[in-house]
């Protein structure tokens, strides 16, 4: 689809993708508290009309329902209009969205059911989910290798992996893209991650680039306490006690930052993520417009070296988490 913002040569796909995706996790429903679907296929159209020209999404989002609603979305468009649809494969709950397994050998049929739920021919990007528990690497990476050849899906790659995984697939036949956790609280995927995938041009893009809403500046103690019951951040050790305290700490931290650019400190996160070496792109998730709104500028954000140093100095005077301080 054609867009004014900048692109992103995606590792070796040939695609070009804009510095930030639509992340559709959040609108399968099941597992961050009630969602409107009417309101996440308005979320998708203004981020697709402000010029984001791909959506990651995945089957185990909602149990498929993720993947529905974006096809909802894209109903009616033009294919020249059209973003491009990346998904994963590789895990499955039961009847109630609970009880995750990493089961990919039946990675095959997963991907028909992703094209029927999509409503599209071929899939972009079909990425295996995690590293499975059921079968070994070579097997499932062996399917999605097959999947491409078939003409299934145009691109293939991995999610969640390591660098030895990585290499282990990449023995095998090339590792198109990884899609990592990265922001600027969990920053190992700097380390040995970034550095392996720009060796060997595997496009990256990252998820959870504000940590799940901790660095978006709209995030407090008390919304962390009046989480949904379903949601799955109740439980996670970076909304509660010490480690809670020095991420908002460091979302304040953002501000100065944000304010001399006129952005929010959510798109700030967003921008230090882009600004590593390795880092094609960031997955950024929305449950409305103006959720869009608040993190859109961070895909022409350029952070200056006094930016650099000020978030680098954030970092390591609020101790939240881990992994490299600065690009």
């Amino acid at each position: 689809m054609p867009t004014d913002l900048p692109t992103r040569d995606f590792g070796r796909t040939g695609l070009k993708i804009t510095p930030v995706g639509f992340g559709a996790w959040a609108i399968g429903g099941n597992m961050w508290g009630p969602q409107d679907d009417g309101e996440s296929v308005a979320a998708i159209r203004h981020a697709v009309e402000a010029g984001v020209n791909w959506i990651d999404t995945a089957a185990v989002y909602g149990n498929g329902h993720s993947e529905e609603v974006v096809a909802k979305a894209l109903d009616g468009m033009a294919d020249a209009d059209r973003p491009y649809v990346f998904t994963k494969g590789g895990i499955v709950r039961d009847a109630e969205g609970k009880n995750p397994r990493r089961v990919s050998a039946d990675l095959a049929q997963q991907c028909e059911d992703s094209l029927r739920r999509l409503k599209v021919d071929v899939i972009d990007l079909y990425q295996v989910h995690w590293p499975a528990d059921d079968i070994p690497l070579e097997e499932y990476w062996a399917t999605a290798l097959r999947l491409k050849e078939q003409g299934k899906v145009a691109h293939v790659g991995l999610s969640n992996h390591d660098a030895a995984q990585l290499e282990t697939a990449e023995a095998m036949g090339h590792v198109e893209t990884l899609q990592p956790p990265f922001s600027m609280i969990r920053r190992e995927t700097a380390e040995s991650i970034l550095p392996w995938c720009a060796a060997h041009d595997t496009g990256v893009i990252c998820y959870s680039p504000m940590q799940s809403g901790l660095l978006s500046g709209r995030f407090s103690r008390a919304r962390a306490e009046g989480l949904d019951a379903n949601d799955w951040r109740r439980a996670n050790p970076e909304f509660s006690g010490d480690k809670l305290e020095a991420n908002l700490a460091l979302a304040d931290a953002l501000r100065p930052v944000a304010e001399r650019h006129g952005v929010t400190p959510g798109a700030v996160a967003i921008a230090w993520t882009l600004d590593w070496p390795g880092l094609t792109a960031a997955i950024v998730g929305a449950r409305s417009p103006s959720q869009v709104d608040g993190w859109m500028p961070a895909a022409t954000l350029q952070l200056t070296d006094e930016d650099r140093d000020t978030l680098s100095r954030a970092i390591q005077s609020t101790g939240a988490g881990s992994g490299p301080v600065r690009a």
